[in-house]
């Protein structure tokens, strides 16, 4: 193509390719997790509007459906449930621990001072919720719910933020996307240490030897699939019998999936130049169709394991997983039910913590760290902006409700009164979040 001279200089036109190949995963990310926030919002809605609109026994003999898979006594049974609380939501932990991996690898935390602020604020908004939780249930049946508000809801925060863009720089969404990753690593701890039940030494024993033979696939730069899914099914099975929720055997596995391509960026680079050259030196009757899919298959073989899961995973959980888990979780009986149900202590005690809580804690501990001199406001953002953004945190939907259901395992009451403060904790705070960042003046 000839270059007029009204046309842009030709380093211009070949960087803007090259940028979008940077940012663009990045951008695709947000764009998945907005709109995979809105599917998530329409599940739970539908649930809540079948379990009031004269469904309520329906939805529970689907979401109680029992299933079995095996023959003769080696035989599971299971209800449907129970398939995705402890099965389906091992992907979704799985994708979390991939993400973990990349940003403390590639991304946004992998040096100590880019991950400062983030693990400051996620602290404050861990810490400060349940202790408001603790405030209301001290003592009383619903202690062991206190872990609930800790967590937020990336999906459904990157989703309000993405909707207000104009408002939000995008140094603190990439805050707010850090903070939340913090917040699911304390929320797996807290699952792992607090919410399991009679440790045995022997599984135990065994979920580290199989932990081991996953690092030695990472080290041997096995790439196939089958191999990976098979540790992870042996992880499971070891930590399901240990006594720790075997869905922490997703996160686990998802640590252990390499980060980086096995060949060098610039051994990929050259090699691709110098294929592109001898191409480009030949008559065009000597080229096939083929050979732009041929580089494509070439490029995927060479592309970090981790990198290629995620991206072939990532949908499938955040629009299968994740709403399928919000349609059996978020079907909480309201009609009818007494006041002293819906004003209980669990169900304010979650509300609150969610929306004060985590305002609170997150806007408290950054400020004093940004007065410490530990570092500024993401992309100089004003104090009103980050209070909205930590408003928009307290928004603690998919691993709320899922430790909800361990903290309170055996009484539906307690159960459905956490559902219900979550529930309310969580629109109230994307509400007043939205609104507060709708005050903000527009981003120049």
């Amino acid at each position: 193509m000839r270059t007029s001279p009204s046309s842009p200089p030709a380093p211009r036109g070949v960087a803007a390719p090259i940028f979008q190949v940077i940012v663009g995963p990045v951008q695709a990310f947000f764009r998945l997790e907005a709109a995979s926030g809105l599917v998530l919002l329409a599940a739970a809605a539908a649930a809540l509007a079948w379990a009031n609109l004269g469904g309520a026994e329906s939805y529970r003999a689907v979401v109680e459906t029992p299933l079995s898979v095996g023959v003769g006594p080696a035989t599971a049974s299971f209800t449907l449930h129970a398939l995705v609380n402890d099965g389906l939501m091992t992907l979704f932990f799985f994708v979390v621990g991939m993400e973990i991996k990349h940003e403390l690898a590639l991304g946004e935390l992998r040096s100590p001072s880019q991950a400062a602020l983030p693990l400051v604020a996620a602290l404050g908004g861990m810490v400060v919720p349940a202790a408001l939780y603790l405030a209301f249930n001290a003592g009383g049946p619903g202690r062991a719910g206190w872990g609930i508000p800790m967590a937020t809801d990336i999906a459904f925060a990157i989703g309000i933020l993405t909707l207000l863009r104009s408002r939000v720089p995008h140094a603190l969404v990439v805050f707010v996307t850090a903070l939340a990753i913090f917040d699911d690593i304390g929320g797996i701890l807290v699952i792992a240490i607090f919410y399991g039940h009679g440790l045995s030494l022997a599984w135990l024993l065994g979920a580290a030897a199989v932990s081991a033979g996953l690092l030695l696939l990472a080290r041997g730069g096995v790439r196939s699939g089958l191999a990976w899914a098979a540790g992870g099914v042996l992880l499971w099975v070891a930590f399901h019998e240990a006594g720790i929720h075997a869905t922490i055997a997703g996160v686990v596995l998802g640590l252990a999936v390499p980060a980086r391509a096995p060949v060098a960026p610039r051994t990929v680079i050259d090699a691709l130049a110098a294929h592109a050259t001898a191409l480009a030196a030949r008559p065009e009757a000597d080229l096939d169709a083929e050979e732009i899919p041929a580089i494509e298959r070439a490029l995927e073989e060479r592309e970090a394991p981790l990198g290629r899961f995620t991206k072939l995973l990532h949908p499938w959980v955040a629009f299968g997983v994740m709403p399928v888990f919000a349609l059996v979780n978020s079907g909480v009986e309201v009609v009818g039910v007494g006041a002293e149900r819906l004003a209980g202590p669990v169900a304010v005690g979650t509300g609150v913590a969610l929306f004060a809580g985590k305002l609170v804690g997150i806007f408290a501990f950054t400020a004093a760290a940004v007065k410490a001199g530990l570092a500024p406001l993401p992309g100089g953002a004003s104090w009103g902006k980050l209070a909205g953004v930590s408003l928009v945190a307290g928004i603690g939907f998919t691993v709320a409700l899922f430790i909800a259901g361990l903290a309170f395992p055996a009484d539906a009451v307690l159960l459905d009164e956490a559902k219900v403060g979550i529930l309310a904790g969580s629109l109230v705070a994307g509400v007043a979040g939205a609104l507060v960042l709708r005050a903000t003046p527009v981003v120049r």
